[in-house]
């Protein structure tokens, strides 16, 4: 356990210094000031107003940046140490390969959540100083929906960094793994159900697997219960969870990917770094 906590000390320390977690905090920090610059908590779309309306353009850009900005700089983790030789002075010293990476793993988590639960914090406090209504409810949600979004992403950049033998093939997976996800969204998707005629249960499931499409779909459901805005496939959605259980599945299931993308990647790390 003090392997742990001072390997996860010195990862965050290190992060802390690094140029890319000062433009990774500038960009949340600048969004939410944007927003209360641009006067978007006045303003009223498709029903949204105040704070609520705030937090549900903040998580939907949390959604395009977060993931892309924590894989590239995971990658870098564990795929650029043993690219610069660190591993022979880990081995020689009394730290166990355990503490060392889940240490690791726990430091950069912290590090990349905390910029975007002290934005969406400030956002709050400022809200309450303007008087401004503050949906708790949704800030909860979407809080423990960032937490879950950053450990999931986390854990697939610790397994795509074991398994890179160096770090521009580490940083070109996950930009290809962000990719896919993304395209799978809905481009790719709908050319598969058009080209190969699947049946709509199948096409939803395989919409389900990508995390990212589990977010978007679970930020909505809060205000939009019946997900009218996805048509006919949130029968498919409804039918299987109920509301209430598909916000739970959106918490379970990408943490659950996460962990066991994370366990794999320090299963194939001992393996191939142990004599």
């Amino acid at each position: 356990m003090k392997s742990l906590w001072l390997s996860a000390r010195l990862d965050a320390l290190t992060s802390l210094r690094a140029r890319w977690f000062q433009i990774y905090t500038l960009i949340f920090g600048g969004i939410v000031a944007l927003f209360f610059l641009f006067g978007l908590t006045e303003s009223r779309i498709l029903g949204f107003i105040g704070l609520s309306r705030l937090l549900v353009t903040y998580i939907q850009l949390t959604l395009a940046i977060m993931p892309v900005f924590v894989l590239i700089t995971t990658v870098r983790s564990v795929a650029g140490e043993r690219e610069v030789g660190i591993y022979e002075y880990l081995l020689a010293l009394p730290v166990s390969l355990s503490g060392w990476y889940w240490g690791k793993t726990l430091g950069r988590y912290v590090v990349i959540f905390a910029p975007v639960f002290l934005a969406m914090l400030g956002a709050v406090g400022w809200a309450t100083l303007q008087g401004i209504e503050v949906p708790w409810r949704i800030f909860g949600y979407y809080t423990a929906l960032l937490a879950v979004m950053a450990a999931c992403f986390l854990g697939i950049g610790m397994l795509i960094s074991a398994l890179a033998r160096n770090t521009d093939m580490a940083q070109g997976i996950a930009f290809m793994v962000w990719l896919g996800f993304l395209l799978f969204l809905d481009l790719i998707l709908l050319g598969v159900m058009i080209q190969g005629k699947i049946a709509p249960e199948t096409a939803v499931l395989i919409a389900l697997a990508n995390p990212l499409q589990v977010f978007r779909t679970a930020a909505l459901s809060l205000f939009d219960p019946q997900l009218i805005v996805l048509g006919p496939s949130a029968y498919i959605i409804l039918d299987a969870f109920s509301a209430a259980g598909y916000r739970v599945f959106a918490l379970l299931y990408p943490l659950a990917l996460g962990l066991v993308s994370a366990l794999g990647g320090y299963l194939i790390f001992r393996r191939g770094d142990l004599p």
